[in-house]
């Protein structure tokens, strides 16, 4: 195949991913004109419309599905085997690109990427914060961080930080004139920080456990928020209860006074973060450097 086919190939892939020029062109960092104009001569070349454009969308026609299923596998197995090619270098290089929590991001991984930065100067990454659970191979990642209990079960799956444990909080002053809860079901009677889920987009039911017995809570309150950061601060500040993830900055509250713990007696330990990738035989140096520092510093 001559080289422009296969760069106009490539092209119309993006576009068609991204369902939109714009997209496809800040992804590309070319402009808009260029990619229409690479689109429309690969049509003309093949002699068939590939592309269906209205003013909003960009859907690719009957024959451009065809088409688009065979060159993700086909460009997807070439860019596995480019990459490959890294071994043969002295040391790591190129890109690696994981999508994953905050929490997981700063408790876990970001230590671990630190290091691999460090140690290999050529290796680039790119992290994509993201609540979301992620079509990782559709979006081009080379892995995803996420708890053990939201990993598909057709990905490779490595144990990379400790159990952890939910934790109920309050300011000491929210509980100045309102009784502690002792039980899960007492939270219907006070004011909550809700947590949206950012993949479906419904409200998170707070999970407890005690004894085997498992209780899933719908609670009220002023407040909603996507973030556990978020949730905390506004607990902090006196806005109501919040469950959030147990890490060091909650149990310094704690410890200092400026949170309350409670229900923590409802609250077991269950499965950490996990590191989740396609089970491809080709992995990237870059990436391989990443994995095995993160399986040498798991706890």
């Amino acid at each position: 195949m001559l080289r422009d086919e296969l760069g106009d190939l490539a092209v119309f892939l993006a576009v068609a991913e991204e369902q939109s020029f714009t997209r496809a062109a800040a992804r590309l960092g070319t402009s808009q004109s260029a990619l229409s104009q690479t689109v429309r001569r690969l049509e003309e070349h093949l002699g068939v419309k590939l592309l269906a454009r209205t003013t909003r969308t960009v859907n690719p026609t009957e024959a451009g599905e065809q088409l688009l299923a065979t060159l993700r596998p086909a460009l997807g197995d070439i860019r596995d085997r480019l990459a490959a090619l890294g071994q043969f270098r002295d040391r790591p290089a190129g890109l690696v690109r994981i999508t994953t929590s905050r929490h997981a991001a700063e408790s876990v991984l970001w230590p671990a990427i630190d290091r691999v930065m460090a140690r290999y100067p050529d290796v680039e990454v790119e992290l994509s914060i993201d609540g979301a659970l992620t079509n990782i191979v559709a979006d081009r990642f080379d892995a995803g961080v996420r708890l053990g209990e939201s990993v598909e079960k057709d990905m490779i799956a490595l144990r990379i930080g400790p159990d952890l444990r939910l934790a109920v909080v309050a300011a000491p002053g929210y509980f100045a004139d309102r009784p502690v809860p002792r039980t899960p079901r007492d939270l219907t009677g006070h004011r909550c920080i809700n947590l949206r889920m950012a993949t479906r987009g419904n409200l998170y039911a707070w999970e407890f456990e005690k004894d085997g017995q498992a209780l899933n809570v719908r609670v009220e309150g002023p407040l909603i928020v996507n973030d556990g950061v978020m949730a905390l601060q506004a607990a902090r500040a006196g806005h109501g209860i919040a469950c959030t993830i147990e890490d060091e900055a909650m149990r310094r509250d704690v410890a200092e006074g400026r949170l309350v713990r409670v229900l923590e007696d409802w609250c077991p330990p269950f499965a950490g973060h996990h590191l989740y990738y396609p089970d491809r035989r080709n992995l990237s140096p870059a990436f391989r450097a990443v994995l095995e520092e993160l399986r040498a510093t798991r706890t």
